[in-house]
């Protein structure tokens, strides 16, 4: 989904697009950018079942899809793409969710065997972004990345974000997708994952940076994990049937909390 403002809103609030052809805007000293492309061929596709070391990976995946929010002085880049995501997805082994069908599952690349699953087929990541510098600045003596996420008490401020100011750049850069079988839906825009009749799943992440011209930017990454079986849903009244949670707004609403943090980004006190 892609969506931006005509060209006098995004003047209008002191920003420009990007030249060349990107798709996104530079606004007070941050580049915004992201980039939709097609599923990896079966060549990358088998470097990264060997990166990764297993042969278990989503049915689509967008590898070279990005998210990019780009500091432009300092060089701070904070990115979201399919091949971290899924570094998290392996670091975090979560037990196989059961499907009402059977304890077994008839796995599509051998579907004359059947095989028990040993790992997470919904592809749940804890991922809430990566970050990397572009300058020697945020390097230290040793060649170590100085930026780093720290936990905080300051919350989002969610009310600023519901403000009427136009929005001037909105697109949805999807990193990997996978039916289950037809057992439900795992998708990674880092939004939602939904087993129909088991489970409902949903990890968000959001950052925001609050634009000042005098001060060094202060970024916040809110991360948040809530989790429910459809039965419990149930008991409490709302609807059962999986075609009631198609959106992410809905879910949130509805689902427990598991893990809930806030952290900001430590920016080196040099730059």
């Amino acid at each position: 989904m892609q969506w931006e403002a005509d060209e006098k809103e995004v003047k209008a609030a002191g920003a420009e697009l990007l030249p060349d052809g990107r798709r996104g805007l530079r606004i007070h000293g941050w580049e915004i950018e992201s980039t939709n492309r097609s599923c990896l061929t079966s060549l990358n596709l088998q470097s990264w079942e060997e990166k990764l070391e297993t042969s278990h990976l989503p049915e689509m995946i967008f590898g070279d899809s990005t998210l990019v929010l780009k500091h432009i002085s300092s060089g701070t880049k904070i990115h979201f793409n399919a091949f971290d995501a899924l570094v998290g997805w392996k670091n975090e082994p979560l037990p196989p969710v059961e499907v009402p069908a059977a304890a077994q599952w008839k796995f599509r690349s051998k579907p004359f065997e059947q095989i028990i699953l040993d790992y997470d087929y919904t592809f749940t990541t804890p991922y809430s972004g990566s970050e990397t510098v572009e300058t020697s600045g945020g390097v230290d003596s040793e060649g170590n990345n100085r930026y780093k996420w720290e936990d905080c008490e300051e919350q989002i401020n969610v009310a600023a974000l519901t403000s009427k100011e136009p929005i001037l750049f909105y697109d949805e850069v999807v990193l990997y997708e996978d039916e289950l079988a037809d057992n439900g839906v795992s998708l990674l825009t880092v939004k939602v994952l939904r087993v129909d009749g088991v489970l409902m799943r949903l990890r968000d992440t959001r950052v925001v940076c609050n634009f000042s011209e005098n001060t060094k930017p202060v970024i916040l990454r809110d991360v948040s994990w809530r989790e429910a079986t459809f039965k419990a849903l149930a008991s409490k009244g709302y609807p059962s049937d999986s075609a009631s949670y198609n959106d992410p707004n809905v879910i949130s609403q509805r689902l427990p909390v598991v893990l809930h943090k806030t952290q900001k980004l430590k920016v080196p006190d040099s730059l």
